[in-house]
C-alpha cells in the first residue's frame, strides 16, 4: 500500500513558515554582535584604483572598518575570477567592488560607503556588442560544454538552392536580461575559532563550501553552509557570488558575525546577467515545408576576466529534421560585467529566434505554423543521431491547439480587430535537456513509525522538500505525513546544486535508492527497531552521470493571444496556454507553479524586460525594479499549464524530467508571433515596447 502518490498535488511543507515570516533567510540570523557590510562599487568602466581615502568613512558613527585591496585578507586565486574581490587595484568593469564598509547597522554601513573616496587611473573601454566586432572569435566550447560549432551536410548550398528561403541577417536581438530574485544575494558569516559558519542565499551549499575552503585554505569539514531557505535565484545563485566571500572576509577581520546583503542596484554588475545575443538565421525549405537546410549563428559578449558563452544556437541542434545544418557561436570580450546563468540559458534566447524564424517561414510558405513544425519532426536527434528517450512535441502541439481553439484562427495577419485593438494569436515550440547529477541521500526509519530523509538539496522556491518527501513515501509505501525531510545544510549528505532543471531528478534518484535500501533492511528485521533507528544511504555517482545512449529532452508547446493598441502601441497578452511533455510529473501543484512561472517570465522577456549598456559610462542603465520592468499582476493574463503523461524508462527511477525552465523556453516567441499575426509587422528585437510597436505600425502604414 502506497502513501501519497507521486503526482498528487501535495501542499508545500514550508508554505506556512514562509507566509508567517518564520522561515529565516540569509539576512535573518541576528547573532550576538552582528555587524553589517556595504560594498563600494567602482565608478569607472576600466582602469586601476590609485588611492582610497577612508578617513571620512571611519569617522562616521558605528563604522568598524573599511576593507580595500590594501588591507583585506588575502585569498588564494579562485577558479572563478569574479570572486577575487579586494585582491588588487584592477577595475575590469564598472560596478566591480573596490571597498567594503563594515558597521553596526545597515544604515551606518550605507552612509559610510558613500563617504569613501576612490581615485582611478582611467583606461579606454569598449562595452558595445556588434555582429561584426573585430575582436569576435569562435570559442572552443560554450556553456555546459557544448562545442561552439556543429555542422553537417551543405547548409549554405541547400538553403541557396531551396524553393523557399528565409534569410534574416542579425535581425533577431535579445538584450541583456537580469535575474532579479525576490531575495537579493545575501550572506551572514561568523567564525567559531577556526571554523567558518555561513548562512547564504545560494542554489548549492556544497559548491559554496568547496569554494570557501579553497579561498581561505580550510578543510571543507571546518565550514558549515546553511541554505535552508532561499528566495529565488533563476540561475544567478547557481555559483558562489562575491557576497559570501566578502561576508567571510569581514567576519574574519572584525571578529564579529557580518551580514552582506547586496543592494538591488548593485546586482546587475555583481552576480551575472543573461548576455545579449545577436542571431542570424537562414532556413531553406521545399514547397511541402520540409527543411532542406538550417543555419543559426550567434554573436554574444563576455567579460575580460571570464569567458561565458550563452549557448543560444544549441536548441537548433535538437528541434527539427534537416539534412544540412550549421550552428555557430562567436563571442566578444568586452569591459562588461561577467554574464552567467539565467533561467534556461541558451534555450530561452535561442528558441525565441528559432521559433520566430519558423513562424516567418510558415508565412512565406503559406502554411499553418503548427503544421510546419509537425512536418519537420525528426526520428532521431538531428545533431547526435541518438534516438530520443521520449519525444512528444507533436502531441503537445496538437493538444495545445485543441485546448487553445487554434482551428478557429483566421490565418490572415491583421484580420481580427476590436475597435482600435488588433488581435492575434501565436505558437512556438519548447525544449530543454534532461540533466541529472550525482547526489547522496540518507533515509532513516525510527521506532515511532516515522521516517527521515536527509540530503543537502536546496529549495529555491520550487517545493523540493515536499516532492522529495513524496518520492520517499511512494518508495517506502507509507503515508506522506510520516516522512520528514531535512535539506539545506552542508552537514547533510552531499547533493548537486539546484540548477539546470536537474534538482528533483538528481536528488529524487538518491532519495529513491536510499529508501529502497532502507525498505530492504526493514524487511529483514523482526521485533522493534533500535532506539537510534535503522539507516540506509545511497550514492548515485557513476549512474546518474553515466553517458546515456539516448537523447533526453523535455518538450512543450506555447500558445498566446495578444491585443495591440494601434493608438498607443501597447501590447497586452490576453491568455497564454502551454502543454508540456516532461516525463512523470511528481507533484501537480508545484509543477503547475513552475510551468506558469516560466511562462510569465517569458511574457516579461517579450514585452517588458530589457537592459541597456550605456556606451559612454559602461554601465547597465536599468539597474533596479523601477527601470527594469518585470511583469506585475496587471500584466499577467489567464495562464494555463497542462502536461502529457510520459512513460520514459531512460531517465531515473521516478521517470521525471526537469520542469523549472522549459516553461520559459519559447513563450516569448509565441507572444512575438502573436504580435505579428495581429499587426502583419515582424518585430525582431525584444522587448516589444510601445515605442517599437508604434514605429512599426506607422512604417507599415507609410506614415
Amino acid at each position: 500500500m502506497t502513501g501519497t502518490a507521486l503526482g498528487a498535488a501535495a501542499e508545500r511543507r514550508e508554505g506556512h513558515l514562509k507566509v508567517t515570516g518564520a522561515a529565516r533567510y540569509a539576512a535573518e540570523h541576528p547573532l550576538p554582535g552582528r555587524a553589517h557590510a556595504w560594498p563600494v562599487p567602482a565608478t569607472v568602466a576600466r582602469g586601476r584604483v590609485t588611492a582610497v581615502d577612508t578617513t571620512a568613512a571611519l569617522d562616521l558613527p558605528g563604522v568598524l572598518t573599511v576593507l580595500t585591496h590594501e588591507n583585506a585578507p588575502r585569498l588564494t586565486e579562485p577558479g572563478d575570477p569574479t570572486l577575487a574581490v579586494l585582491q588588487d587595484a584592477v577595475v575590469p568593469h564598472r560596478g566591480w567592488f573596490v571597498a567594503l564598509v563594515v558597521a553596526r547597522t545597515p544604515e551606518e554601513a550605507r552612509a559610510a560607503a558613500g563617504a569613501v573616496r576612490v581615485e582611478y587611473a582611467v583606461e579606454d573601454h569598449d562595452v558595445t556588442l556588434t555582429a561584426d566586432h573585430p575582436e569576435a572569435y569562435e570559442p572552443e566550447t560554450v556553456n555546459a560544454g557544448h562545442p561552439a560549432r556543429r555542422e553537417y551536410g551543405d547548409p549554405d548550398g541547400a538553403i541557396d538552392s531551396a524553393p523557399v528561403r528565409l534569410d534574416v541577417y542579425v535581425s533577431y536581438r535579445v538584450p541583456p536580461l537580469h535575474n532579479h530574485p525576490m531575495e537579493p544575494h545575501t550572506s551572514t558569516a561568523h567564525w567559531e575559532g577556526d571554523r567558518l559558519v555561513v548562512h547564504t542565499s545560494s542554489q548549492g551549499g556544497n559548491a559554496v563550501r568547496a569554494t570557501l575552503a579553497a579561498l581561505f585554505e580550510l578543510p571543507e569539514d571546518r565550514i558549515t553552509v546553511d541554505t535552508r531557505h532561499v528566495g529565488g535565484g533563476f540561475g544567478s545563485k547557481g555559483t558562489p557570488r562575491p557576497d559570501v566571500v566578502l561576508a567571510a572576509m569581514a567576519a574574519r577581520e572584525t571578529g564579529r558575525p557580518v551580514t552582506v546583503a547586496l543592494p538591488r542596484r548593485q546586482l546587475a554588475a555583481a552576480v551575472g546577467h543573461r548576455a545579449p545575443t545577436l542571431h542570424r538565421l537562414r532556413l531553406g525549405a521545399g514547397p511541402d515545408g520540409r527543411l532542406t537546410g538550417l543555419t543559426h549563428d550567434i554573436v554574444t559578449h563576455s567579460s575580460r576576466i571570464k569567458e561565458f558563452v550563452e549557448q543560444a544556437a544549441v536548441p537548433a541542434r535538437v528541434m527539427y529534421a534537416t539534412p544540412s545544418s550549421r550552428t555557430l557561436h562567436r563571442v566578444v570580450r568586452l569591459d562588461v560585467p561577467s554574464p552567467s546563468w539565467m533561467r534556461a540559458p541558451g534555450e530561452s534566447p535561442g528558441m525565441y529566434a528559432l521559433e520566430s524564424a519558423m513562424d516567418e517561414l510558415a508565412t512565406a510558405l503559406g502554411m499553418d505554423p503548427v503544421q510546419l513544425r509537425l512536418r519537420n519532426e525528426p526520428d532521431r536527434e538531428p545533431d547526435s543521431g541518438k534516438p530520443f528517450s521520449s519525444r512528444h512535441l507533436a502531441a503537445c502541439l496538437r493538444e495545445g491547439a485543441r485546448r487553445f481553439g487554434w482551428d478557429r484562427r483566421d490565418p490572415r495577419p491583421g484580420a481580427r480587430t476590436e475597435g482600435p485593438l488588433l488581435v492575434g494569436t501565436g505558437v512556438a515550440a519548447a525544449t530543454y535537456p534532461v540533466l541529472v547529477q550525482p547526489s547522496t541521500a540518507e533515509a532513516r526509519a525510527l521506532p515511532d513509525g516515522t521516517f527521515t530523509v536527509r540530503i543537502n538539496a536546496t529549495d529555491i522556491g520550487t517545493g523540493a522538500r515536499t516532492v522529495l518527501a513524496q518520492v520517499a513515501a511512494d518508495t517506502l509505501g507509507v503515508p506522506l505525513e510520516r516522512v520528514r525531510t531535512e535539506i539545506g545544510d552542508s552537514e547533510l549528505p552531499s547533493a548537486s546544486l539546484a540548477g539546470g532543471s536537474s534538482g528533483t531528478a538528481s536528488w529524487g534518484w538518491a532519495v529513491h535508492d536510499a529508501c529502497t535500501r532502507l525498505g530492504g533492511l526493514l524487511g529483514g528485521l523482526t521485533g522493534r527497531l533500535p532506539a537510534e533507528g535503522v539507516t540506509a544511504r545511497a550514492d548515485t555517482d557513476g549512474r546518474a552521470n553515466a553517458e546515456s545512449p539516448y537523447a533526453r529532452h523535455a518538450f512543450g508547446a506555447h500558445f498566446a493571444e495578444v491585443t495591440v493598441d494601434t493608438v498607443t502601441g501597447e501590447v497586452r497578452v490576453r491568455r497564454m496556454l502551454g502543454v508540456f511533455a516532461a516525463g512523470r510529473v511528481l507533484n501537480a501543484r508545484t509543477a503547475r507553479s513552475q510551468f506558469i512561472g516560466g511562462m510569465v517570465m517569458g511574457l516579461g522577456m517579450a514585452l517588458t524586460e530589457g537592459s541597456t549598456m550605456d556606451a559612454a559610462f559602461g554601465d547597465f542603465t536599468e539597474s533596479d525594479l523601477a527601470s527594469y520592468h518585470v511583469p506585475a499582476h496587471a500584466d499577467v493574463p489567464a495562464v494555463e499549464a497542462h502536461w502529457i503523461d510520459e512513460d520514459d524508462a531512460h531517465l531515473n527511477p521516478m521517470g521525471s524530467k526537469g520542469i523549472g525552465e522549459i516553461g520559459n523556453v519559447g513563450s516569448a516567441a509565441a507572444v512575438g508571433n502573436a504580435v505579428h499575426h495581429a499587426t502583419g509587422v515582424r518585430y525582431r528585437e525584444l522587448p516589444l515596447t510601445p515605442d517599437k510597436v508604434l514605429a512599426g505600425l506607422t512604417s507599415a502604414r507609410g506614415g
